[in-house]
């Protein structure tokens, strides 16, 4: 079932999008291979001075990785409703936030005044909830429909508010058709309060790679 969230983003939930099979073989293969979570730096930033902005632990698959099919079946999935093919997306990223673990509010572009010439840009990301989460653990969006706070300190969890549920994917785009950033798109994960919390991030790319994902 697809359920249109917001215009502001433009944010979409595709409900029953994987099953519990393919989200536990997912989870299999990703525990494996988890370290701590990292950051692409902007000018002026170190690994130190941005060590709290996401602390979840994670690591990056491709579907060549994964005998079972699972991730193959999925980035398949993610072509058809974005309507690109599957090498305009990067490799899965899998995530686990345990308990008191979040990601604050930011953008999934590089904006070439902060992080320097791109040779391709991100324009949308699906997030793959693994798993449910008893408390906390939402995907916020504080700058819905451009409720812009300037004083806003990327960290409360407020505006659209995303659940996981395990099996459903959250569609949303970054920029616009022209490719210019949409502000409404800053996005982030609230702490996990009770439970943990599993997710796989396809981020899609306006330029297709150079070489194939599976």
């Amino acid at each position: 079932m697809l359920q249109i969230l917001s215009w502001y983003p433009r944010a979409v939930l595709y409900q029953g999008f994987a099953n519990s099979h393919v989200c536990d073989n997912i989870v299999k293969l990703a525990k494996r291979h988890l370290v701590p979570s990292g950051l692409a730096l902007r000018k002026g930033e170190t690994s130190e001075s941005t060590k709290n902005i996401r602390t979840s632990s994670g690591t990056f698959l491709s579907s060549s990785e994964d005998s079972s099919g699972a991730l193959a079946w999925v980035e398949r999935r993610i072509a058809e409703v974005v309507h690109l093919p599957v090498v305009h997306g990067e490799a899965f990223n899998v995530l686990r936030y345990e308990l008191g673990q979040k990601y604050d509010a930011h953008y999934d572009t590089f904006n070439p005044a902060e992080y320097g010439p791109q040779k391709s840009q991100r324009i949308a990301t699906v997030l793959l909830y693994l798993s449910d989460v008893e408390e906390g653990g939402e995907t916020m969006f504080p700058y819905e429909d451009f409720n812009i706070q300037p004083k806003y300190n990327f960290q409360d969890c407020v505006g659209l508010l995303v659940k996981p549920r395990k099996g459903d994917a959250l569609l949303f785009y970054s920029v616009w058709p022209n490719k210019t950033l949409d502000m409404s798109a800053l996005h982030g994960g609230c702490p996990v309060t009770k439970g943990e919390k599993w997710v796989a991030t396809k981020w899609i790319r306006d330029e297709a790679r150079d070489f194939q994902l599976n």
